[in-house]
């Protein structure tokens, strides 16, 4: 059986990590403040991945967003994966090259299958994670790309049911309308997946507290859980959820925490 994971998303703009509602983003801090509100040699004893997501809505400066996945990498002890705006090929190879182990694609989908192929071909299809981001619309999850932007014309489940067919890894699906509001993940979309689904699923959009996280990860179809709420986790915050999941005995991995004193002191 696989592990259940725990997974903090940080989401980038330009050089400024930012926090978002239903995908209206709002600037928190730089690498700088990140440091400051984040000792990642620590927190990855609380966390299973990090993700990183260019989400700038504006020109993208490409070579600076590649040297703080470097900088994360760094801090960092453990996988991360990292995207916004992948087009080609040599975009997710300087990701690779700098630090992330695997990509995060999103409006690819929709726009160019054939450079997933060359990404999995190169790197291996564990190496690709499908970001779905959906909105419920009259009674219907629809799928947007271009940062929420674009609606497709594909259903949910259709999509998924596609992304099988495809060399990927596994599955980011994350909630425009639970978006940043601490309210809890938006079950309804567990029920899209189909019934026998073989890749796994990461459900994002709307943590708040440690009960969220419970609630979904108690659901055999999820395999693991995405926050990007920055400011509620200032603190312990992650390290008390990880810890009440054990002691619910969910099968995530079991780290030594006084390794993270050990591991900061030989830095």
């Amino acid at each position: 059986m696989l592990k259940k994971r725990v997974i903090f998303t940080l989401l980038y703009d330009n050089g400024n990590f930012m926090l978002s509602r239903n995908f209206r983003l709002q600037k928190v801090g730089d690498m700088k403040w990140l440091k400051k509100n984040y000792n990642f040699s620590h927190i990855a004893f609380s966390i299973d991945e990090l993700i990183i997501l260019d989400v700038t809505r504006g020109e993208r400066n490409e070579e600076i967003f590649y040297e703080h996945v470097q900088l994360l990498n760094d801090e960092c002890f453990v996988p991360i994966a990292a995207g916004g705006s992948i087009r080609n090929l040599e975009q997710a190879r300087k990701l690779l090259h700098s630090g992330a182990d695997k990509v995060v694609i999103n409006t690819l989908l929709a726009e160019d299958l054939n450079v997933i192929s060359e990404i999995a071909k190169e790197f291996g299809q564990q190496s690709i994670v499908a970001s779905l981001d959906v909105k419920l619309i009259n009674g219907e999850f629809t799928v947007w790309t271009n940062n929420g932007s674009i609606k497709q014309n594909t259903s949910l489940t259709r999509l998924l049911e596609n992304i099988e067919s495809l060399p990927i890894g596994e599955v980011y699906l994350n909630s425009i309308d639970r978006d940043g509001t601490g309210h809890g993940y938006k079950t309804e979309l567990i029920e899209q997946i189909p019934n026998v689904f073989s890749m796994p699923v990461i459900l994002a959009g709307g943590a708040g507290k440690y009960s969220h996280f419970l609630e979904v990860l108690a659901d055999e179809r999820v395999d693991a859980v995405a926050t990007a709420n920055l400011l509620n986790f200032i603190g312990d915050g992650l390290e008390k959820s990880r810890q009440e999941l054990l002691d619910a005995d969910f099968n995530l991995p079991v780290w030594d925490l006084t390794l993270a004193t050990d591991l900061k002191n030989c830095l």
